[in-house]
């Protein structure tokens, strides 16, 4: 089972940019997308044409043009979920979950923290809430894949030159150590597990073309309850996909 998240920021841009065409070419078995700034109606017919052969599951949020998930699955899912079922952080459509025989998959868009920090609380709140559901899916038995925009980088060979950062959101301690607990509390960091000295970024600025200096963020992750870990075969990073400040990855599964 191929599983792939891409923060797409838009996707009517996504789809104008020919980005449905690398995902045909990699052909996974479902497809998270964050950031997606749209409404299913908003979409015209030919693009919904593209999407076929999968199912789409959408979370767009309130407010016009902002925020959303999207989820697409070739075979249905047991259950299908928007939300963490907190209406504070639900408006702004950023957790879909699907809910498979094996495990629940939640799609993820996780809140910025703000330039002037002003929403940093309401994100380590977003990270609370996410972790308090996750462990009462562990306690019952069930499995979970965390996948999508985390909007943290984890430890300092997860960003270019952290000194300068350690004050900026996404990398800051209080953030930072969300994604330590969640590490404690029965997940894997899977492509670290896999790779401990790699440095592999999922994110980097438009601005002064960072991503040609590959001055970025890993910021884009799939944490895996520990009874699924043997079960994973790989997990791939795609810097060289543009189409995005973002570039996918996939996690492959042998189920």
């Amino acid at each position: 089972m191929k599983i792939t998240t891409w923060n797409i920021a838009g996707l009517r841009a996504f789809i104008r940019k020919n980005g449905w065409d690398w995902v045909r070419q990699q052909d996974p078995d479902v497809l998270c997308l964050q950031e997606i700034k749209a409404n299913p109606e908003q979409l015209t017919e030919e693009d919904h044409v593209l999407f076929a052969p999968y199912q789409t599951f959408w979370n767009p949020a309130e407010r016009k043009g902002y925020s959303g998930t999207l989820t697409f699955v070739k075979e249905l899912p047991v259950r299908f979920k928007k939300g963490l079922g907190i209406e504070r952080f639900d408006h702004e459509g950023r957790t879909i979950q699907t809910e498979f025989e094996p495990f629940t998959l939640f799609n993820l868009y996780v809140p910025n923290g703000g330039r002037d920090h002003g929403r940093v609380p309401f994100k380590l709140d977003f990270y609370a809430a996410l972790l308090e559901l996750c462990n009462r899916m562990h306690v019952g038995g069930k499995n979970v894949i965390i996948c999508g925009d985390i909007n943290t980088a984890h430890q300092e060979i997860d960003v270019n030159n952290p000194k300068s950062k350690s004050k900026i959101t996404g990398f800051l301690p209080e953030e930072r150590v969300w994604i330590t607990k969640f590490l404690e509390h029965g997940f894997v960091d899977v492509f670290r597990a896999l790779n401990p000295e790699q440095v592999q970024y999922t994110y980097w600025s438009y601005i002064g073309n960072q991503r040609a200096k590959n001055n970025g963020w890993r910021l884009d992750y799939f944490l895996v309850s520990e009874a699924l870990v043997p079960m994973v075969k790989s997990v791939e990073t795609y810097p060289e996909v543009l189409g995005s400040d973002h570039c996918p990855v996939s996690l492959v599964l042998d189920l």
